[in-house]
């Protein structure tokens, strides 16, 4: 019988991450997070701040998906449109959530008071809980299978941190990593039939240049440990019948 496979997808919403002034580097936190939770990131979108390209993705990608996340677009000026868009998309009101404008008024108490600006961090899709954020005062926002996140990386991690252990989830896949000095095209049957003779293994083929010549790293995925290590030990001899010295943990 197949094993369950739970999966998620990721929107990281904003205009600085498509003109390339910020560097994204939520997609790796968060798919190392989410893989450790027994969730695979099956897919990421990039969007604008644009009501209508947040509205079709996430919809899109919440319906052929477990979970959806999204960073980005929830802080307190008139471009942070995220929950509005995504209220839209879901077919609800924006309301202010009480609590966190509670979590608001205390955060900002020493730091100026909670202006209209501020207080528009509080608000949210109708009907939807909060996601704590002990960095910086302003909460996320949970909806379902949707979970509304900071742009901002050390944000996203706490809040992350707050979820940890409470999404449902499959077995975490585990990985191991071999390599040599090859170029992946002369070993690209070798690789295939590996994979299909381990059935539940995925391979990754990485190839770089290095020191004037050709190689690759070998990375076999799978939930099993076992299954895993064993798909590593064909792999590895039938890299070594070939000629090749292998390189455990990768070059």
């Amino acid at each position: 019988m197949n094993e369950r496979i739970w999966t998620a997808a990721l929107v990281v919403i904003g205009d600085e991450i498509l003109s390339g002034r910020t560097q994204d580097k939520n997609v790796a936190q968060i798919a190392l997070w989410l893989n450790v939770q027994g969730i695979r990131l099956a897919e990421v979108r990039v969007v604008a701040d644009r009501t209508d390209a947040i509205v079709e993705a996430v919809n899109t990608l919440r319906a052929r998906n477990d979970y959806l996340f999204t960073t980005g677009g929830i802080g307190p000026t008139h471009d942070d449109i995220t929950v509005d868009a995504i209220a839209a998309a879901l077919g609800v009101a924006v309301v202010h959530h009480p609590r966190a404008v509670a979590v608001l008024e205390r955060y900002y108490e020493t730091r100026g008071g909670l202006t209209e600006a501020r207080k528009r961090m509080a608000r949210v899709p109708e009907g939807a809980d909060l996601i704590e954020n002990r960095m910086s005062g302003a909460p996320g926002i949970r909806l379902g299978n949707i979970f509304i996140m900071a742009g901002v990386p050390h944000i996203t991690a706490g809040m992350l941190e707050a979820l940890t252990g409470t999404l449902e989830g499959g077995k975490p896949l585990v990985a191991r990593t071999i390599g040599c000095w090859v170029a992946e095209s002369e070993v690209a049957d070798l690789l295939r039939h590996a994979e299909r003779d381990h059935e539940g293994v995925v391979i990754g083929s990485y190839p770089f240049f290095r020191e004037g010549r050709v190689g690759a790293n070998f990375v076999v995925r799978a939930t099993d440990q076992a299954l895993v290590d064993t798909c590593i030990a064909a792999l590895a001899t039938g890299l070594g019948a070939a000629g090749y010295a292998i390189v455990d943990g990768g070059i």
